[in-house]
């Protein structure tokens, strides 16, 4: 059977738009920030990931400019918090539509804590949270050079908080966290748990 084949341009002609299903599970990129009038906003992204080691550089995209863009356009400084599952439904309830200087934290019912080197707070309830600068805000565009609506946060990574439970003998314990992932569809989620794992060696 011939596999099914479209191009993204003419649609999918599917039910559900599986790219972001195929690419998936994905982390969750929650990020809080701080706007230059002291409001905050947290909000859930679903196009997010690390880039690099040294220095640490982790993204979001944010499709629209929303407010998370506002704010870090204006203070070049933003929080990814780590979402696992019993933060689940508390970061769902972030991605509901809000308007500017609602603070979703009260939202949904979180606790605030501040960060050591930036001024966006954390998730108190987040078992790892990166305080980030912003390294660049990247507009992205189609390989014909036309401008997308969405545009690349990437974040060099200056201070990490680990609960200290979630560090075995120097290593961040991965598969007890109960990270939460982003997949297919409009509502499917993923759990990393240990009985999932997959050891490799890499050649050489």
């Amino acid at each position: 059977m011939e596999p099914y084949f479209y191009e993204p341009a003419r649609g999918h002609g599917l039910r559900h738009d599986p790219f972001n299903a195929i690419v998936g599970p994905r982390p969750i990129g929650w990020v809080s920030t701080r706007g230059s009038d002291g409001s905050v906003n947290l909000a859930p992204y679903s196009f997010f990931n690390a880039f690099n080691y040294t220095p640490p550089i982790i993204g979001f995209s944010s499709n629209g400019a929303k407010n998370s863009l506002r704010n870090v356009r204006e203070t070049g400084e933003f929080v990814w918090n780590l979402v696992t599952r019993e933060l689940g439904a508390a970061m769902n309830e972030t991605s509901a539509p809000a308007a500017y200087g609602v603070d979703e934290f009260v939202l949904a019912g979180l606790e605030k804590v501040p960060s050591r080197l930036v001024a966006p707070p954390r998730v108190a309830a987040a078992k790892v949270n990166f305080e980030c600068k912003v390294a660049d805000i990247v507009q992205l565009k189609s390989a014909a050079g036309v401008l997308a609506s969405a545009w690349l946060v990437l974040g060099e990574v200056v201070g990490v908080h680990i609960a200290p439970e979630l560090l075995k003998d120097g290593v961040f314990d991965t598969f007890g966290a109960g990270i939460l992932l982003r997949a297919g569809g409009p509502s499917a989620y993923a759990e990393v748990r240990p009985e999932n794992r997959l050891d490799m060696r890499r050649p050489g």
